[in-house]
């Protein structure tokens, strides 16, 4: 098969978006880094819809979407703190900073149990799916307020809410992550 499926291109695509979408919010045009971001977006709901449609589920794809997701969120947020941007709603820096421990976390301890142990499926759990979802909307909120140029107590409560799922997902990881652990291979 090959690994260069419709959904897995607009994976890729989703990936050479992340550029552009920074240079547009460094330099300060703001809406269409916005929209650069939806479409980023939109690739990733369609990418899983073809794949599952079309029935071209592939390894390639299963490590690069949440890669791409990954890698869309961090920079995102990143980018939305820095604090040299003068934004009207800049992401508080203790909220990337655990964003992006947790994905740290994640990779480390998926790597050392797949090299401990033996391999492992960590299959993305609902909590995951929950939080990169809530993190788009915090980070489309942010824009779109930004893009306006004022604050907006609405993107104060998307940064409470990815707080939340963060901590809710970081610890179903952790449970999930120790069953793993303790469950023995079959032979």
């Amino acid at each position: 098969m090959n690994a260069l499926t419709p959904a897995n291109q607009l994976t890729l695509l989703r990936m050479l978006l992340i550029p552009a979408f920074v240079i547009l919010v460094v330099y300060g045009y703001l809406g269409w880094a916005l929209i650069v971001f939806m479409i980023a977006g939109l690739t990733d709901l369609l990418d899983g819809l073809i794949a599952r449609a079309t029935g071209q589920k592939s390894t390639l794809g299963a490590w690069l979407d949440p890669m791409a997701d990954k890698l869309l969120a961090l920079t995102t947020f990143t980018v939305l703190t820095l604090p040299s941007l003068g934004l009207a709603n800049r992401l508080p820096i203790w909220l990337t900073v655990l964003i992006v421990s947790r994905d740290v976390v994640i990779v480390i301890t998926v790597a050392i149990v797949n090299l401990a142990i033996g391999r492992r499926t960590f299959k993305p759990s609902l909590y995951g799916k929950v939080a990169t979802a809530t993190y788009m909307l915090t980070a489309v909120a942010a824009m779109f307020f930004n893009y306006l140029g004022y604050h907006s107590v609405v993107v104060d409560l998307f940064v409470y809410a990815s707080l939340a799922i963060t901590l809710i997902s970081s610890l179903h990881y952790i449970r999930h992550a120790a069953r793993i652990i303790e469950t023995p291979m079959a032979p």
